[in-house]
This record gives structure tokens, C-alpha cells and sequence, in this order.
């Protein structure tokens, strides 16, 4: 009885080792902002997975669209949400970190609708959170998910006539399979059938 409970624990164990989150950070930059969607420019990649940007420089850059903006929702002024459709969301390393130069070491796009949320107002100060889930490829061709959250500030009134919004930071975790657990977990799973197979043929 015990060996079938210390394989049950094993079994509910091994699935959580085999994932692991990659946390990207990401600062500054613009975006272009209009009914018919959300385009980044110029975020510097600050962080990723443990490597972190020398002061004053950067790893890459981060950069994403969104598809259009829902009607009925509300409006770019006072929070919505956005279309995943036609969207992206792309991470590109450079240095020796990254293997090289421009490097894609995430290439992506948003899943399902993207918050657009109104968070905070100070005199003509606005600022919004952009959220959404996302999936995509990492450079070693996994196939991984995640979820980003981008903090954008706007002036109202003739920033938003113009519709540009400042990045102000970035958070985007993926969660990744890691091969070598993938692997252990393959092992004690059919460890476990063998087991309750003898168990059942010997009951």
C-alpha cells in the first residue's frame, strides 16, 4: 500500500517539475493606438530568464500588435479590449546570451481578447494595462505559453488625438516544457500502469 501511495505522489509531482517559467521584463518605447489595433516600437528587452541588462542597455527588444478593438467594449479612452486576430508578439535577443545578433529567441502572437484596462488617472496622466495570454515558439523550437502585461501611459487629450501611449514596463511569463523532466515523467508514469497492472492482475 505504500509503494502504491508514494507512486501516486510521484505521479502528481513529476508533471509540475516538467514545466518551468521563462520571466521576460521589458521598459520604454511607444505605441500607435486607434480603433483598428495597438503597434509597439522600440521596447528594450531588459530581462530574460535570469540574464539581466547592463545599466543604460538593453538584451533586445519586445515588440507586439493587437488585432482590432471590440465594439461595444467601450473606448480606447476609458478601457476595453482588443482582437487577437492578426496579432504578434515577438522577443529578439542580441549578444552572446541570445547566440548572436538579432536573434528570435520568441516568436508569437496573442490567444483569445486582450484587456485593455484603465488603471489609473493623475490630472491628464493615464495609464492602462494591456494583458492578454499568448503562445508561441521559443528559439529551440518548443512550443510554449504564457501570459504578458504591459503598462502603458498616455496624456490625455492631444496624445490620445494622436494616438501615442509610452511603454512604461513589461512582465510576460512563458511557461515551458523542459525536456529532461518530460522525459522522467514519461518513465514514472509507465512505471506507475506497470504497477497497478501487476496489482489488479495479482488482486
Amino acid at each position: 500500500m505504500r509503494r502504491v501511495v508514494v507512486l501516486a505522489l510521484l505521479a502528481l509531482a513529476l508533471p509540475m517539475a516538467a514545466w518551468a517559467d521563462i520571466i521576460l521584463t521589458n521598459q520604454f518605447g511607444t505605441v500607435s493606438m486607434s480603433n483598428a489595433g495597438i503597434v509597439s516600437k522600440g521596447s528594450q528587452l531588459k530581462t530574460f530568464n535570469g540574464f539581466v541588462a547592463a545599466p543604460g542597455h538593453s538584451l533586445g527588444s519586445v515588440s507586439f500588435t493587437t488585432g482590432a478593438f471590440n465594439t461595444g467594449s467601450g473606448t480606447l479612452a476609458s478601457g476595453g479590449s482588443f482582437s487577437s486576430v492578426g496579432s504578434t508578439f515577438d522577443v529578439i535577443g542580441k549578444g552572446n546570451w541570445a547566440h548572436g545578433h538579432n536573434t528570435a529567441i520568441f516568436t508569437g502572437s496573442f490567444t483569445g481578447n486582450i484587456t485593455w484596462t484603465l488603471t489609473a488617472q493623475v490630472n491628464q496622466l493615464k495609464t492602462f494595462t494591456l494583458e492578454g495570454a499568448i503562445s508561441g515558439q521559443l528559439w529551440d523550437g518548443r512550443t510554449v505559453t504564457g501570459t504578458t502585461q504591459q503598462t502603458i501611459y498616455v496624456l490625455n487629450g492631444k496624445q490620445f488625438s494622436q494616438g501615442t501611449g509610452h511603454i512604461g514596463v513589461g512582465r510576460t511569463n512563458i511557461t515551458a516544457p523542459e525536456p529532461g523532466t518530460l522525459g522522467l515523467l514519461g518513465t514514472g508514469l509507465v512505471g506507475i500502469a506497470g504497477m497497478f497492472r501487476r496489482k489488479l492482475i495479482g488482486g
